[in-house]
Formats: structure tokens, sequence, C-alpha cells
């Protein structure tokens, strides 16, 4: 079976397609200047932009991982945002953890798997 990357960069695909399954690579905001907040929604964002990309949406996610850099400062702010993202969709699993990131000022990044 064939496997489709799309978003290809040096190191990495943003996105590989297989067997009807859609991963996508870590997605971060596009500005860390914000507060978690916004950070969250620019992922949520990214995360919308490649789903569709690959042919699929957030109501198709099997699972969702999510790295705060600061779980006791963030986790409420984050999920107020995430919340609303996902009120229309019942119950996706998800996995959230602390997490030492790769730049200072990175509040969120998340990973999630979906079906075509």
């Amino acid at each position: 079976m064939s496997i489709e990357r799309l978003h290809i960069a040096q190191r990495f695909s943003e996105v590989a397609i297989h067997n009807g399954t859609v991963y996508l690579a870590g997605q971060l905001a596009d500005d860390f200047s914000g507060d978690i907040s916004q950070q969250t929604r620019e992922t949520l964002a990214s995360i919308d932009r490649f789903l569709a990309d690959a042919g699929t949406d957030k109501s198709r996610i099997l699972s969702v991982m999510i790295y705060l850099k600061d779980i006791e400062a963030d986790y409420a702010g984050f999920n107020a945002v995430y919340d609303a993202w996902v009120a229309d969709i019942v119950a996706l699993p998800r996995a959230c953890v602390e997490a030492r990131m790769y730049k200072p000022d990175v509040l969120v990044e998340m990973v999630v798997v979906a079906a075509l």
C-alpha cells in the first residue's frame, strides 16, 4: 500500500496518508508571542487546514495527543478553546501531558490521527 506525504519539508512532512488514515505531524501556532488561548486557536486552525488538504475534517479524528508547556497554568485556558472547537463532535479520544517544548515560547503542540 502506498503512502502519500503532503507539505514536505527538509526533515518531515506535515501530513502522511496511509490505508485510509491521516497522520498529522505536531502542529504549532504561527505566532508564539500570544497566550495559551491564541496559540491554541492557531494550532487548531493549522489542524483544520491540514485535515482539509488531506481530504478529511475534525469530525473524522481518531485521536489527539496534546502537549502543554505548563499544564497547571494552561490546562483550563487550552480547554476553553478546544471545547468550543469540538462542541459539535462527541467525545474525541485524547491525551494531554506536560512537555518541554523545543522553544521556550511554545505553549502547545498537538498531534492528530484521523480517518479519511
